[in-house]
């Protein structure tokens, strides 16, 4: 079975010569390179990764970029993107044609992010993806998913994925789970699929997590193993790289082993059209 990381970060330093936005905090300390990645994934039997490049470091896609060059078999990079930026429509015709560029990953995920979201200036990206054939991973809590049905249904062709199922940052167990029904909902459109990653973070339990499995037992039933992605975000990840994958392979004796081929790297794969 091919293991295919849903998220991972890496990203560099903050320098005069390569500054962020004050906007957001890296997960550790120092900088995570993609060959420090490369080493986790092979001692954990990760195949591949698909590189969400991190908000905390502005819209910059550089180092993901770089080590899908690379490393083109082992990286492929879900992109960040500025609706604002000068000549951005033109850049999307062709954002493909960037080394391992896949698709386009937008976080909602603070007041700052989101307002831009809620204000409309994303509105012309859905369409243009759409009509370009390229995937967009969305960070967006449960309470606004609600907000992205206007999209779903006037785009149906737009193949998204809700990142960490949509939960928050900080909460845990019960709580962070309180509004998965607004996740579920979403289900009964083909072209949503829901990424199930970073899950390890939103719990107060040791491994193997089992006040979790009822949750993404929920979500297993309403997307299909199709349209649920392991992944990790491993930079934040409160456990070893091989207990995440084991949580799933291991812990789960109601997923069904047709199914975990397809959870676990295959259906990503299928969903980016990353061959």
């Amino acid at each position: 079975m091919e293991i295919v990381d849903a998220q991972v970060h890496v990203w560099g330093a903050n320098t005069p010569e390569r500054p962020w936005p004050a906007r957001a905090h890296a997960h550790r300390d120092p900088p995570w390179s993609a060959h420090e990645v490369l080493r986790a994934m092979d001692a954990a039997g990760v195949a591949r990764a698909v590189i969400v490049p991190p908000s905390w470091e502005g819209d910059r896609n550089d180092l993901g970029i770089a080590a899908a060059r690379e490393h083109p078999g082992r990286f492929a990079v879900m992109g960040r993107f500025d609706p604002d930026a000068p000549g951005a429509r033109e850049r999307l015709r062709h954002w493909r044609e960037q080394p391992g560029m896949l698709g386009l990953r937008f976080s909602f995920h603070t007041p700052l992010l989101r307002q831009p979201f809620l204000d409309g200036r994303f509105d012309w990206v859905w369409g243009e993806a759409e009509r370009a054939g390229l995937p967009i991973m969305v960070l967006l809590h449960q309470a606004y998913l609600e907000r992205l049905l206007p999209v779903i249904e006037a785009h149906p062709g737009l193949r998204l994925v809700i990142d960490h199922l949509g939960l928050a940052s900080g909460e845990k167990d019960a709580h962070a789970f309180r509004d998965i029904d607004k996740l579920l909902a979403l289900a009964r459109f083909p072209n949503v699929a829901a990424k199930a990653s970073a899950l390890p973070s939103y719990t107060s339990e040791a491994f193997p997590y089992a006040g979790l499995h009822p949750y993404l037992r929920r979500v297993h039933q309403a997307f299909g193993a199709r349209r649920m992605f392991w992944g990790t975000d491993l930079s934040r990840l409160p456990c070893s790289y091989a207990q995440a994958i084991a949580m799933f392979t291991e812990h789960m004796p109601w997923l069904p082993p047709k199914d975990l081929p397809w959870i676990m790297g295959r259906g990503v794969r299928e969903w980016l059209d990353w061959h």
